[in-house]
């Protein structure tokens, strides 16, 4: 096979004699930077969080797509919750006297955290009430009230309870000094019933003595576990009626209690901390170490307690002391405890007209059917965006090469997959016909270790050699290594993503994928690959940059060059697209970049704590966010040197933990047409119009509006313009007459 061609380096200008315009950049790039430069991390997060829920009261929107994002916006506060603000109560014992890049203290970070969290919830749940409820039920998805419930309604609701519901549940008397360990984000009932008659006749008898006291009562918990859906089907006259499993244990209590009176009966969930990293110098056993940390945050420290908004305070109290619990932990809620339910809604069938029309993915046109993926690759790089491009192409090709003869060896990192992932089956199978197979499957994979502690002993059971990830590390970089036998001798065929190996997220997921022959790559993937299989210090890449090694350092070093152009020549460049930008290292590069004049456009999805347009600081710095029907989650960097642009994508985000403490990769895509594709999906971004947020200089965001302008949706561009390469490929191959062959 030919050597590919490689994009050629331009050749560095002379510098110019500077101008006084330049010299007065150059004075200003060199002046310290205030220290108020940076925002608040945590902070920065919940705002993305109310760019999320901001869809949810989008009235433009299909009322269960509307639901979706309430859903959505339940789940990220609760990893947040655990992660985030489970971090910030370890940082308030053990560094109380810490402050963040933002100057604030981990007392302060509370503060303003459950101030703004309380804020969101309180928002969530009147955008549930007053708007997507009442035209759920618009469209025939009510929740039905028990107590107002139509006959047909009450006997189905009694005959599910006696059948699968009061079977399976069990009460337990509890009290605060023997209070049992709770399951994180699980539902429970807290029922609060009288002790004895001579209580009833204290509280009745009406003197100031004879007040509610916790002593006049018993208190018991039900869970409601996870073996019994949530979200119950009731039949009746309505067109789908349903209720919720805790609503009808509680309409149901007294059945539990024969003979006692029920006083109260209040659903609540609890959050426990989920920040709890493993020991690795003090696990022997990284395997066993994992399945310890996994039990260990089931029953961590409690972080939140979520409960219904009509408990009596005597309830709240009870639980708030019997789990250690601080007034900024508590979260009365005016309605469900837990919105996730909302996932279950919008997956019912026959509701097609109230969710968004479906974009199913399309192949790239470049790939053809009938040919292997091998001959396509070789052919030249192949650029993919999903979802709007399928990643059944990246499957396919690990699946081929399972059963290719020709193939020798598949190494594979592994960060997070599905639940019945086919990339695992197909290594799997290449293991079992004799190839040569490694994968590094990354067990500290948060709230997926489980799952890939399963998925290591099958592979390992098939005979694949598995890697445990790095000590003190995680491994997070998205590579395939394909070896293959050709005539010309061994050719290495390579996949580089942004995004996990995972079909189902990346139907969700906006990520890119670059499939690759190139030599010089392949050379790069292989000294990458054995460094981390062999726990060696990694030798000296061409092309690739790896975290935490020299990846950093090449981020840097490419922002400097935008800066050095600028200062000499009066121009520079840079356009990133990434989830976060946190590391203070690289936001000052940033800010020196701008200071020397370089034009910076940042697409950032989530967590941004650069100030951007602050005059003498980030003048030349645009900050936009897209929250849209797919969640943003690919890296696409640009650094224009000069007109001569180099296109790369990463694993890693501009974050500490990425570049400092994940193995993590920086790809340059070389191919021409490939970069030129890239660098139209970042201009598509920075047009839209419609689900676009600018950001501010003191953080907060705006929207972006079409005013007199055509509407630019993004991410519907992206999938059109796919469609519309499709369309072309198809009519072409069907004008192109194929003979058939001996054998086809």
């Amino acid at each position: 096979m030919p050597k590919k061609k490689k994009k050629s380096k331009r050749t560095p200008r002379a510098k110019s004699a500077a101008t006084p315009k330049r010299s007065a950049r150059k004075e200003n790039v060199s002046k310290p930077l205030p220290e108020s430069r940076f925002l608040n991390r945590e902070l920065s997060w919940l705002a993305f969080n109310e760019r999320v829920l901001a869809q949810a009261a989008d009235e433009s929107l299909p009322i269960l797509e509307r639901a979706k994002f309430l859903a959505i916006t339940s789940s990220n506060l609760d990893e947040f919750m655990m992660v985030r603000v489970g971090g910030l109560k370890i940082l308030q014992k053990r560094s109380p006297s810490v402050r963040d890049p933002a100057g604030m203290l981990a007392d302060e970070q509370m503060q303003a955290v459950s101030e703004k969290g309380h804020e969101i919830v309180t928002r969530q749940y009147k955008i549930w009430r007053d708007e997507v409820r009442p035209q759920l039920e618009a469209a025939g998805i009510e929740q039905v009230a028990l107590t107002e419930a139509s006959e047909p309604e009450q006997w189905a609701a009694e005959s599910r309870f006696r059948r699968d519901v009061f079977p399976v549940l069990s009460p337990q008397a509890v009290s605060a000094d023997s209070f049992p360990l709770l399951q994180g984000l699980g539902v429970y009932l807290c029922v609060r019933l009288v002790r004895d008659s001579d209580s009833r006749l204290r509280a009745a008898s009406g003197d100031a003595e004879a007040e509610e006291q916790e002593g006049d009562f018993e208190f018991a918990l039900i869970p409601m576990g996870r073996a019994l859906p949530r979200v119950l089907p009731l039949s009746g006259d309505k067109r789908h009626g349903y209720t919720l499993l805790e609503s009808l244990v509680t309409h149901f209590i007294g059945e539990f209690f024969p003979g006692r009176e029920v006083v109260e009966c209040i659903p609540f969930r609890l959050t426990r901390n989920a920040d709890i990293e493993l020991r690795e110098d003090e696990a022997s056993d990284l395997l066993g170490g994992m399945e310890e940390v996994l039990e260990s945050r089931r029953y961590s420290r409690p972080v939140r307690l979520e409960y219904g908004a009509d408990a009596s305070a005597l309830t709240v109290e009870f639980l708030r002391d019997a789990l250690q619990l601080t007034p900024h932990d508590l979260y009365p809620i005016d309605g469900p405890v837990d919105l996730s339910f909302l996932f279950t809604l919008h997956g019912e069938e026959g509701f097609g007209n109230h969710r968004d029309d479906v974009w199913p993915a399309k192949p790239n046109p470049r790939i053809d059917p009938e040919e292997p993926m091998f001959a396509t690759i070789a052919a030249g790089d192949l650029l993919l965006v999903h979802p709007y491009e399928s990643f059944d192409s990246v499957v396919r090709l690990i699946e081929e090469a399972s059963v290719d003869p020709d193939v020798l060896a598949i190494k594979q990192v592994l960060y997070r997959t599905s639940k019945n992932s086919p990339v695992v089956a197909a290594l799997e199978r290449a293991a079992e016909r004799g190839k040569y197979v490694t994968a590094i499957v990354e067990l500290k994979a948060r709230f997926d270790e489980a799952r890939n502690i399963e998925w290591a002993r099958e592979m390992e059971r098939a005979g694949v050699q598995v890697i445990y990830g790095i000590h003190s590390l995680k491994t997070h970089a998205k590579v395939c290594i394909i070896v293959r036998r050709e005539p010309q001798g061994i050719v290495r065929y390579m996949h580089f993503g942004t995004g996990n190996y995972n079909e189902v997220t990346a139907g969700l997921y906006s990520d890119v994928s670059l499939l690759t022959c190139d030599e010089v790559l392949g050379r790069d993937a292989t000294t990458f690959f054995n460094a981390v299989t062999g726990a060696s210090q990694p030798r000296a890449m061409e092309e690739l940059a790896a975290a935490p090694t020299t990846l950093r350092r090449r981020v840097l070093d490419l922002i400097d060059e935008e800066t050095q152009r600028s200062l000499q020549e009066g121009r520079g460049q840079i356009t990133a697209k990434l989830n976060a930008l946190v590391d203070t290292e690289v936001i000052d590069a940033l800010y020196r970049a701008s200071r020397a004049g370089v034009r910076i456009r940042l697409n950032v999805r989530g967590q941004c704590c650069l100030r951007p347009g602050v005059k003498g600081l980030s003048e030349t710095i645009k900050v936009v966010s897209i929250v849209d029907r797919f969640l943003e989650h690919a890296r696409i960097f640009c650094f224009s040197q000069g007109g001569d642009d180099q296109v790369l994508i990463s694993s890693a985000d501009w974050m500490p933990r990425n570049l400092d403490r994940r193995v993590e990769l920086l790809v340059p895509v070389n191919d021409r047409e490939c970069s030129e594709h890239l660098k139209s999906v970042l201009e598509t971004y920075f047009d839209d119009n419609t689900n676009s947020w600018e950001m501010l200089p003191d953080g907060s965001y705006r929207q972006r509006t079409p005013g007199d302008d055509p509407p630019i949706r993004a991410q519907r561009v992206l999938y059109e313009r796919v469609v519309e390469a499709w369309k072309q490929a198809e009519s072409s191959r069907r004008a192109t007459f194929r003979p058939l062959r001996a054998g086809d």
